[in-house]
């Protein structure tokens, strides 16, 4: 869900993007501000006053966000990208913290960092004078939002940051980094329940609009904590592994003048592959349904694979004694779903995403 949206720029070396929903959440936070918390000042200055503190509210998110990510950027660990979406904001940190107390540290970043937020804001308050009634009544909204938003995130249930704090502990207690993870998904699963009942009695208890939202927020909860879980042990069961024992080894090879319609009838419809390596005395590259896909179908008669395929020399591969999560790791860094296996510059195989469910799933099904 939050791969697609729209980057706006870089903090530290990290792409900052606006996931799609963000637009609606929003729309909706100045809504409510403008009718419910400006609704004495105009028209005009309430909507400027609404506009001024959502933008403030979301870069307070935005912030929350950024220090998780250098704190983990600061341990050894890439940060891919911040995205805000619906729910406020998350960091794409692309591996696990490799010790309890990076873990630790990482996640506490976050709430300190909107604890502080919330003093300075109410600091703010404080110090203006009562002339400056708008400044005030933002700043003090800001100031409550923060702590707020601190405490929520301290909720010890994962994979928010107050379930991660309670990983690191069971973690650092018990040396075991898949055991501490199921606790703590158990857990936020439960407040995720916990979340949906509350929304449903306030449902029947004529709070409408609040009711949807906390049960919302409750699905949102259970499934990222069940999702979060299983990625763990998807890469834990991947790492014992190496990319000969799954990849693909029969790759059918297209010549390079071969159309992209002829392509389509001859080679992918009957094989259900959606890789394939253009080759003619020596491998050229690859075309893949992507490729295809970005070629508009009328051209498809004329337009040959040499002309829409990537260059072997643009391609990202691995080698047969690639670690599985390795794999996995540079699949979702990069956003694609196969790989080419090289050996001694010539492609011996591929792996796709699919072939690393479908051996996740059979270990996970045997209990090995």
């Amino acid at each position: 869900m939050l791969r697609g949206g729209i980057p706006i720029g870089k903090l530290f070396g990290i792409s900052i993007r606006l996931n799609y929903s963000w637009f609606i959440v929003f729309v909706v936070v100045t809504w409510a501000l403008t009718t419910s918390y400006f609704p004495n000042w105009g028209l005009a200055t309430s909507i400027f006053a609404g506009v001024v503190t959502s933008l403030l509210f979301f870069g307070s998110i935005l912030a929350h966000e950024l220090m998780h990510s250098l704190v983990a950027q600061a341990s050894g660990i890439p940060v891919k990208s911040i995205t805000l979406f619906i729910f406020g904001g998350v960091s794409l940190i692309t591996e696990e913290p490799k010790e309890p107390k990076v873990e630790f540290r990482i996640a506490l970043a976050g709430p300190l960092t909107s604890f502080a937020l919330g003093g300075i804001f109410w600091a703010i308050w404080f110090m203006l004078p009562d002339t400056a009634e708008v400044a005030i009544a933002v700043a003090f909204w800001l100031g409550w939002i923060n702590l707020i938003l601190a405490v929520f995130n301290l909720i010890p249930g994962f994979p928010l940051d107050g379930g991660r704090v309670l990983r690191a502990i069971l973690w650092w207690q018990s040396r075991d980094l898949r055991r501490a993870t199921k606790i703590a998904t158990n857990i936020g699963q439960g407040v995720g329940f916990l979340f949906i009942f509350g929304g449903v009695w306030l449902i029947f208890s004529g709070f409408l609009f609040n009711g949807l939202w906390l049960a919302f927020i409750g699905w949102f909860l259970g499934n990222a904590a069940a999702g979060s879980y299983r990625q763990l042990a998807l890469q834990q069961v991947l790492k014992d592994h190496l990319t000969s024992e799954i990849m693909t080894r029969d790759c059918l090879m297209v010549p390079s003048d071969t159309t992209i319609e002829k392509l389509v009838n001859e080679y992918i419809l009957p094989s259900g592959r959606h890789c394939l390596v253009v080759a003619d005395s020596r491998v050229l590259g690859l075309v893949s349904l992507q490729n295809i896909k970005a070629v508009p179908r009328d051209q498809w008669a004329s337009k040959t694979v040499k002309e829409v395929m990537t260059p072997f020399e643009k391609l990202k591969w691995v080698t047969p004694n690639e670690d599985l999560s390795s794999v996995l790791k540079i699949l979702t860094e990069q956003g694609i779903n196969q790989l080419p296996v090289v050996e001694d510059g010539n492609i011996v195989g591929i792996v796709a995403r699919d072939n690393l469910l479908s051996f996740f799933n059979v270990h996970d099904k045997l209990g090995v």
